[in-house]
């Protein structure tokens, strides 16, 4: 039986064959690490808060010079939905970023802007502009609790990297100096290459 560099129970061999083929992309450009066990509060963050439980099968560190490593996460997140006579569940497998970075943006989540929230916005403004970035401000939507610290935090090389990436449903959402990034779209390669590069440049920019 093969050893795979994360939690295979329960998986389809389509499934596993996925995480495999992101691993070994990631492995390909990347000095990463399989870690042990980290806790990395996921339950804390918004964007995994309409789950019943969100477990991780797989936790890799970009290791850094500087001491300031990053991380790949494979995400298993579970739901459920009680239909007439039975309770059906879901598994849906993503890949995430995990940074940590030196300012404290205390709580923000950065995601595709939509029409729909440029339409609320003209009636009721609660995102966060930046007037000499409007290429970002009208790319994305930017949500925070402290106004102060969060401009001081998104700077212009902030911005840039998150910029940078193209992905529809690429969400950045930060705790104080926590930072995860990433999609609820399925595993997929070349995203989880795309993570990487994201997580590696904040981790540069922003350490």
């Amino acid at each position: 039986m093969e050893n795979y560099p994360f939690d295979t129970t329960g998986l389809t061999s389509d499934t596993i064959d996925l995480f495999n083929d992101t691993y070994m992309a990631l492995k390909a450009k990347f000095d990463i690490q399989v870690t042990g066990n980290i806790d990395f509060q996921l339950e804390q963050f918004e964007v995994f808060s309409q789950y019943d439980d969100v477990n991780i099968r797989g936790s890799y560190a970009l290791k850094h010079e500087n001491g300031n490593d990053c991380y790949v996460i494979f995400v298993e997140a579970h739901s459920s939905v009680m239909g007439k006579n039975q309770r059906f569940h879901y598994y849906q497998y993503q890949t995430w970023a995990v940074a940590y970075v030196k300012s404290d943006f205390d709580r923000v989540l950065i995601r595709r802007e939509t029409l729909t929230d440029k339409i609320i916005e003209l009636v009721h403004p609660v995102e966060l502009d930046f007037e000499e970035d409007k290429a970002f401000s009208d790319t994305f939507y930017v949500l925070v609790n402290d106004r102060d610290k969060a401009t001081r935090s998104i700077d212009r090389n902030f911005r840039n990297a998150v910029m940078d990436i193209r992905e529809d449903g690429f969400v950045v959402e930060i705790m104080g100096h926590t930072l995860i990034a990433g999609s609820q779209d399925p595993v997929m390669p070349g995203m989880a290459v795309h993570l990487a590069e994201f997580a590696e440049r904040v981790c540069k920019s922003c350490s």
